[in-house]
């Protein structure tokens, strides 16, 4: 189906809120109301009107409406440029998956590439991207916006609701620039791909939460704590071993918190 007059009779470029009109006697149809006289109930998308549906004041074709107004056009944009540029990313990584980490020892075969739980955040797509050695939470540029100029291995630091993260900027060839949060690397403690994307579901839900926001980030007492232990069994020194602070104690990162404890793997650790 094609309508004529408005994007070229493009139906994805309306949402499923437009309200068209009959360019021959002006009727509209609103999917919030539906048609009554044909039988289509309210909630129906234009673009999922039957093929035989027409005008119900003069029966012209679906083909001769125009869009009079479209309250989720910019909705449906931002969605379209979504999964563009995560399509983007996915290529990307499925690149250096079938190339240099292929046979790397610490890759999980279980696991593929996949872009999970993208949305907008000021503009610029957010989400977390999965492959078989890590799970890193990435922001992409916005539309239009060039981040080619970013220094691979730069650092930045973005605030959300529960806190404040560090993003390593990086560029590649596909995608260009973007910023990447290591959330999980290796990836060893995930036996499914479901479970890998309910994770990364969950701790985008969680990044948003404002109650995690007083949690703060102990990686550096975590890493002494384990030097310390470390030595202690090393010296056989009891007196030592007693005084090591117990990682155990720590409270968890923020990092920690947005993947429900199960990034402590991941502390202090980059993508590949």
């Amino acid at each position: 189906m094609s309508f004529e007059g408005s994007y070229l009779g493009a139906n994805d470029k309306i949402s499923v809120q437009a309200i068209m009109e009959c360019k021959i006697c002006w009727t509209p149809y609103d999917p919030k109301e539906g048609d009554e006289t044909r039988q289509v109930m309210p909630g129906t998308p234009f673009i999922a009107l039957p093929a035989d549906w027409k005008c119900p004041n003069c029966d012209a074709p679906k083909e001769q409406f125009l869009v009079s107004e479209d309250p989720g056009s910019d909705h449906a944009r931002e969605e379209e440029m979504i999964a563009t540029k995560t399509r983007q990313l996915e290529a990307d990584f499925m690149e250096v998956w079938h190339g240099q980490m292929r046979d790397v020892p610490l890759v999980n075969k279980a696991l593929r590439v996949e872009a999970v739980a993208f949305r907008m955040h000021e503009g610029r797509p957010l989400g977390i991207l999965i492959t078989p050695w890590f799970m890193n939470l990435v922001q992409l540029p916005a539309d239009g916006e060039d981040w080619s100029d970013l220094n691979p291995r730069a650092k930045e630091y973005l605030s959300f609701a529960s806190g404040e993260y560090e993003f390593i900027h990086n560029v590649r060839p596909m995608v260009g620039g973007y910023k990447a949060c290591s959330l999980f690397s290796p990836m060893g403690d995930f036996n499914t791909q479901a479970q890998a994307t309910a994770v990364a579901e969950a701790a985008m839900i969680a990044l948003f939460q404002d109650e995690h926001r007083g949690v703060t980030d102990h990686a550096a007492d975590i890493r002494e704590a384990r030097e310390q232990e470390l030595a202690a069994l090393e010296n056989d020194d009891t007196e030592a071993d007693a005084q090591a602070p117990q990682v155990v104690q720590a409270k968890p990162s923020r990092r920690q918190v947005i993947t429900g404890g199960l990034s402590q793997t991941a502390v202090g650790r980059e993508e590949a």
